[in-house]
């Protein structure tokens, strides 16, 4: 959702805004809809008020005994038209909703210009992959031949881009799970939650999901829809509250599946782990006041990094472009980790700062100490980091090529009850 008052006050702002993530103006058909719902309110306000009046002269004319017939049947034409009226202002608010709900939040002003992943800027570097051009097994073939990922039987029990994890690569993905969780918890001062699986509308809607990629999303026969990341639960915490300027800062982190159709990916990434239905990820999301998210958004994607530097995987930091950029972001840093089996990096790890379209949608605000009126708050999050991907980029930076087993980075193994290696049994 956006502010109608900014955009009437500012309407080239916003279509420039938006020009640069590719789309065409939006403000004129926004504005037409809001002056007809303006035009229609005012109409009913005019109703309304010479229907208070008609229904005062009623009374003052029975009161000396009068014929006050023709001012009922003038309430009772009120009556109707104001129905007609409240209808015809239901469905212009309406249209007026869904139109401001399909339209992507406004760019930060140093999000660069750019009309696709191409287009992204690299940041920053940490670490060089080992041997970048020799020739290495990817996760699927090394999981395989280890006896530890099978996905013929996941597919006969689920279908395609699932996975049967087993033996040492199931703890291995249990174990970067609670290393992710621990780092954020003890060192970097986030909350861990065990939120709910399953969520309604109003909480989709609330960070974007609903309406505009409904058909990206696994829903429930009762109604409900399975999170397609912890992002969803974990901002929604907060809806339609008030908060004090002390609550600030809020982290939150939470270690859930996650779950989403991938229907606009269809031929990528078929293979392996990289894009599944279901998938596990430490999730972090702050909420803070607005002057202070451009900070937060600093801070949480140096949390992020931090967990790859512990596990000391090679990566890169881009910041996307317009054209690249996701619906509810203002400004992402992606994290790209190196995946030896494609010679290239993929993404890890996303973080974005989000500004006030989801506290616009789920009508959360705070109040400044001294203050009368109140503030929407900014929302974050970001991916801290995705496990699956993270599981992919250690077993192939890992790889032992002599026997084909994976080393355990040396900070798993607390984890892994001091196992070095994980090898065939």
């Amino acid at each position: 959702m956006h502010d109608l008052k900014a955009l009437r006050d500012n309407p080239e702002y916003y279509d420039k805004s938006w020009a640069r993530r590719g789309l065409s103006p939006q403000t004129p058909a926004i504005l037409a809809l809001d002056e007809s719902r303006r035009s229609l309110q005012t109409e009913l306000q005019a109703l309304q008020s010479r229907r208070n009046e008609a229904s005062k002269e009623i009374g003052a004319v029975k009161s000396k005994g009068g014929d006050a017939q023709g001012l009922m049947d003038e309430v009772a034409t009120l009556k109707d038209k104001m129905a007609s009226l409240e209808e015809q202002e239901r469905k212009v608010a309406e249209e007026l909703t869904d139109l401001l709900s399909s339209i992507p939040n406004l760019l930060a002003d140093d999000t660069p210009d750019g009309a696709s992943e191409d287009d992204n800027v690299e940041v920053r570097r940490h670490g060089e992959p080992k041997n970048p051009n020799a020739s290495v097994p990817d996760h699927v073939e090394i999981g395989e031949a280890l006896g530890m990922l099978d996905f013929e039987t996941a597919a006969k029990v689920a279908g395609t881009r699932f996975v049967i994890e087993k033996a040492g690569i199931a703890r291995l993905e249990r174990a970067l799970a609670q290393f992710m969780l621990d780092t954020h918890t003890m060192e970097h001062g986030y909350t861990e939650i065990n939120p709910p699986l399953l969520v309604n509308d109003d909480v989709m809607y609330g960070t974007t999901q609903l309406p505009k990629f409904r058909d990206d999303q696994f829903g429930t026969t009762d109604g409900r829809w399975l999170i397609p990341t912890a992002e969803v639960v974990l901002t929604n915490m907060v809806r339609e509250e008030i908060l004090e300027e002390g609550d600030f800062p809020i982290r939150v982190c939470a270690y859930t599946p996650c779950f989403r159709k991938e229907a606009g990916s269809a031929g990528k990434d078929t293979r392996g782990m990289i894009r599944q239905h279901q998938f596990y990820k430490v999730e972090m999301v702050s909420i803070v006041k607005p002057e202070d998210s451009e900070a937060e958004h600093q801070r949480m994607t140096e949390c992020a990094e931090n967990i790859l530097k512990k596990l000391e995987l090679p990566f890169r930091t881009i910041v996307l472009c317009g054209g690249d950029i996701g619906f509810a972001s203002r400004k992402t840093y992606d994290l790209e980790v190196w995946v030896p089996s494609q010679n290239k990096y993929r993404e890890i790890s996303s973080c974005s700062n989000c500004g006030d379209i989801q506290s616009r949608r789920m009508k959360t605000r705070f109040k400044r100490a001294g203050a009368k009126d109140t503030e929407f708050v900014h929302t974050l999050n970001g991916s801290g980091v995705a496990v699956g991907r993270a599981l992919v980029a250690v077993m192939e930076n890992y790889y032992d090529p002599q026997d084909g087993g994976i080393f355990v980075p040396n900070v798993l193994k607390p984890y892994m009850g001091g196992i070095e290696k994980i090898v065939k049994g």
